[in-house]
């Protein structure tokens, strides 16, 4: 019986060490494919939200984007204050009524095939993927929302 309890509790050490490292991060997961595919105009230099939108059209003419360089900036743009903002950019229309992709979606990899991949992690990271604002998604909706460090 203790070997039997043993082995068992050895297999569930296994299993979570696995579920963990199987788990979608920020430092693992999305903050290489952001340095990849985002930096370029979401970097360290590019303004924060407030000062991108007083001149929208003027930063976006230099292809420069609001700064989400650091897990603390990009997770504004997930839950709050500018609640589904990355998803509503990165989405590939399959969750919007007008089917329209994200103006970022094409950022996303150099073919549809890499660029489904990498949503794919975005969407495991994300946890909650919908394209609502904060005045209308649910606490539910945000009580979903993983996007772990």
């Amino acid at each position: 019986m203790k070997k039997l309890m043993m082995g068992l509790a050895t297999m569930a050490l296994i299993w979570t060490a696995q579920a963990q490292a199987a788990e979608v991060t920020w430092q693992k997961d999305i903050k290489p494919l952001f340095a990849k595919h985002c930096l370029g105009c979401h970097g360290e230099k590019s303004p924060e939200h407030d000062e991108f939108a007083r001149d929208k059209k003027g930063y976006s003419d230099k292809n420069i984007g609001m700064r989400m360089d650091s897990y603390s900036h990009l997770i504004t743009y997930v839950g709050w204050p500018y609640t589904g903002a990355l998803i509503r950019r990165l989405d590939d229309g399959t969750t919007r009524t007008d089917k329209k992709p994200g103006n970022m979606y094409e950022h996303l990899g150099a073919n549809d095939v890499e660029r489904q991949a990498n949503l794919a992690i975005f969407k495991s990271w994300v946890g909650s993927w919908n394209v609502k604002r904060w005045s209308d998604v649910s606490k539910e909706e945000l009580n979903a929302i993983k996007a772990k460090f």
